[in-house]
């Protein structure tokens, strides 16, 4: 079913990393969540009234939010979709991790409402009534959410989006709540024992769970977080391959929104290259990562003593020291400037933010170490951060 309605609605389906393409998946997927939650909330409210349930009429409330938040998500990709402009040069694609965090706000705001009304229902517990058309109407309701789930995962997976991932959380957090009113209107009507507004409770509480999850994954994005290891190993595949480049550091992945990203690395060349091949070889590389991976790239060309071998076998000791502070301190840049009273040691760095809180007292650590060899060396060290894990 999934893939009739991607056939059937989206031209070009295929070709999911050009952004236009991106949006009418997201388009899709809200549409036919606004659509079948919209029949859901209809029917289940129906079914609460006719019951009597809170825990049920708190459900079909919680179908009519995800229209809601359907909506949200539409208007994202929408936005999302927008070219670049003279305000925005690298476009709009971070719409889409702001609607993703909208819908986590709804979601909360849900649990919040429902937590209050439960514990008012267990305070102040009602008959219920109803029977088989209540019960057939939950289980549709299940089963709809599940594909729903499924649907949104697929799709978020497909075309790496938060926003449907948080919607796929989000549906199947509903077809368990919805289970937890099914087997407790079950117990009611089997044994006369009254768990509505427990069973709301419980709904209200997982509901509150999903929403928090959510809203941690997609605020981060908006924060600026690490990205993803896979994609910085095939970064570094990519610029490896070469054997021109002898080593790369100072990576850094500026996140513009899904297909929108700038990547800028410092890749090390032999001091002794044409640094006109060695240029034309950076801008090919840069080419080969926007076809390959989707990405701007901006490559910093840092030449390096490869062919000294009093400096290579320097940096060698300078890298085993510093390593005895942490064993994930890399030294990159390194070379040595001779002078009549002492020669400098002039490197940069990468220290984890575990090691020092600033970079005066790294700095200070890296000296002291480095010390050891000798009072002729004086230690110029510049400290860089870890950007990718």
């Amino acid at each position: 079913m999934i893939g009739l309605l991607v056939r059937l609605f989206i031209k070009d389906y295929k070709k999911i990393e050009e952004p236009r393409v991106r949006g009418s998946y997201g388009i899709l997927c809200s549409i036919a969540g606004i659509v079948l939650n919209v029949i859901l909330f209809a029917f289940k409210y129906a079914a609460g009234i006719i019951s009597g349930s809170i825990a049920i009429t708190a459900d079909a409330m919680n179908n009519l939010m995800d229209a809601g938040s359907s909506v949200v998500t539409l208007i994202g990709f929408k936005f999302a979709a927008k070219r670049a402009d003279s305000d925005h040069p690298f476009g709009h694609g971070r719409y889409e991790y702001i609607a993703g965090l909208v819908v986590s706000f709804l979601i909360l705001l849900m649990g919040v409402e429902l937590l209050q009304t439960s514990v008012n229902k267990i305070l102040n517990p009602e008959d219920m009534t109803g029977g088989g058309l209540v019960l057939v109407i939950l289980l549709v309701s299940i089963g709809v959410k599940l594909y729903m789930s499924f649907f949104n995962r697929r799709i978020g997976r497909k075309i790496d989006s938060a926003a449907m991932k948080a919607t796929a959380m989000d549906s199947l957090s509903d077809s368990i709540a919805t289970s937890v009113v099914l087997v407790c209107t079950l117990i009611y009507l089997l044994f006369e024992i009254n768990l509505d507004g427990w069973s709301g409770l419980l709904v209200a509480l997982f509901i509150l769970y999903t929403g928090v999850k959510s809203f941690r994954e997609t605020v981060s994005p908006l924060l600026g977080m690490a990205p993803d290891p896979e994609y910085v190993q095939a970064i570094e595949k990519i610029v490896r391959s070469h054997p021109e480049i002898l080593g790369i550091h100072d990576l850094i992945v500026h996140d513009y929104g899904p297909g929108h990203s700038l990547i800028s690395l410092h890749g090390e060349v032999s001091g002794e290259g044409n640094i006109y091949v060695l240029h034309d070889l950076i801008d090919r590389i840069e080419q080969e990562l926007q076809e390959k991976l989707g990405c701007e790239a901006v490559i910093h060309m840092d030449p390096i003593a490869d062919d000294d071998e009093m400096v290579q076998a320097m940096r060698i000791k300078v890298e085993a020291l510093v390593k005895e502070i942490h064993p994930q301190i890399t030294v990159h840049d390194f070379r040595m400037v001779e002078g009549p009273t002492h020669t400098n040691l002039v490197f940069d760095a990468v220290v984890p933010q575990e090691v020092a809180d600033s970079d005066d007292k790294a700095k200070k650590l890296i000296r002291e170490k480095v010390r050891n060899l000798g009072s002729q060396y004086r230690t110029v060290v510049k400290i860089d951060r870890f950007y990718v894990k």
